[in-house]
């Protein structure tokens, strides 16, 4: 309606690259036995969770617009990795471009499916691998971010 991407798209964007993640890099389940309609073998309740990520903030800051049809590159990164949460930072640029157009993000707290709190033990171990090869200044060659 006014030739731009609507806020509401670049919370969807950052939060599908961030999921891709958690699922790819992280062992995380969405179709977890904890979820209707999800698988009930014996493989989904081995590969489930006994954690989840609540979301407890998010951002995002507007530098310059983009609107459709534009193609769009994601860069992600950690921002910060705590004991049990992780900042995650999304920089959103115009295919081929290098000028960032928008940065936001948001904070997981990882919590115990059953008590939805946090554990002494922080993260599970293979989340916190996942997410350490995306820290701030440890990332990938070539990251825009």
């Amino acid at each position: 309606m006014y030739a731009h991407l609507n806020n509401t798209v670049y919370a969807m964007l950052f939060d599908s690259i961030v999921n891709s993640w958690l699922i790819a890099e992280c062992g995380m389940d969405p179709f977890s036995i904890n979820n209707k309609g999800s698988d009930s073998s014996a493989k989904a309740k081995t590969n489930s969770a006994s954690q989840v990520g609540i979301m407890v903030n998010s951002y995002c800051d507007y530098f310059a617009s983009v609107a459709f049809p534009d193609v769009l590159d994601l860069g992600l990164r950690v921002a910060k990795l705590g004991s049990s949460s992780v900042t995650y930072e999304v920089g959103v640029f115009k295919q081929g471009e290098e000028e960032v157009k928008v940065v936001g993000g948001y904070t997981h707290v990882f919590v115990a499916r059953e008590t939805m709190r946090p554990t002494k033990a922080g993260m599970e171990e293979r989340v916190r691998k996942g997410l350490e090869k995306l820290v701030k200044g440890g990332g990938k060659e070539g990251a825009k971010l």
